[in-house]
């Protein structure tokens, strides 16, 4: 299959998902309680990250890109609407990277749908405990290997930008290119391939700058999905409760 269906398979998969939150309002709450959630949850994780002048731009990058609640429907339309000319666009590594956002996506917005219709099942759970509503929510869902497979994508999606800001001339095609690609639809893709490459390039000058934070991201991500998986209900709630007070 080549990148520009794979591309368009995604953000079909998306889009349905999301079609079917618009005929179902309550479990489109329940989705928007529980990215809300992640994405405090994410910024109480790394509240040292984000304080820090090393990490902070690539923690923000990561939360506001791969972790955050925003509604990501105008990026993922033009997604839709230029697969195929975005390989003639870009270079193939742009591409790639590209296409392992648009599967990424795909994967994290149906792992949180289910963690929706979960969120909705266990509305019986003290409404004021949004950790230990969570955790229910979690382990009802389960898919272990899917959790441990979107984790392996976000860190290649990491790898993939800093592989990309050594590509010789590249941030200066990328800024040749901000006009053509807004008017061609693409300023969304445009931005998001901007943003990264600035924010790992800045990482990537700072010797085992970018290794120290993917491998920070997966030790503290492998950490959580160990906690919500086999710790006790009490400990997890106790935790996450801990983990949103540092959120900033």
């Amino acid at each position: 299959m080549d990148a520009a269906q794979t591309i368009r398979d995604a953000i079909a998969d998306v889009t349905a998902l999301r079609l079917h939150r618009t005929g179902d309002p309550a479990l489109g709450a329940a989705v928007g309680s529980v990215k809300t959630f992640q994405a405090r949850r994410f910024r109480g994780t790394y509240a040292d990250l984000m304080a820090s002048p090393a990490f902070g731009p690539a923690a923000r990058f990561f939360l506001e890109e791969l972790y955050s609640d925003t509604d990501y429907t105008d990026r993922d339309q033009q997604f839709g609407r230029i697969a195929g000319t975005l390989q003639t666009m870009f270079p193939q590594p742009v591409v790639t990277t590209a296409v392992a956002l648009a599967v990424l996506h795909a994967q994290t917005e149906e792992l949180d749908q289910d963690m929706g219709r979960a969120w909705l099942a266990h509305k019986g759970v003290d409404a004021a405990n949004d950790p230990a509503r969570y955790t229910a929510a979690w382990r009802t869902v389960g898919q272990r290997h899917a959790r441990q497979q979107q984790l392996q994508r976000v860190l290649a999606m990491g790898n993939d930008l800093a592989r990309l800001t050594r590509t010789p001339g590249l941030r200066m095609m990328l800024r040749m290119m901000r006009g053509p690609a807004n008017a061609a639809g693409m300023g969304a893709l445009q931005k998001f391939l901007e943003a990264g490459f600035d924010t790992f390039g800045q990482l990537a000058r700072q010797r085992g700058g970018v290794e120290q934070f993917l491998a920070t991201i997966e030790q503290r991500e492998r950490a959580l999905m160990d906690l919500l998986f086999d710790a006790d209900p009490v400990t997890c709630g106790t935790q996450l409760n801990h983990t949103l007070g540092q959120a900033r």
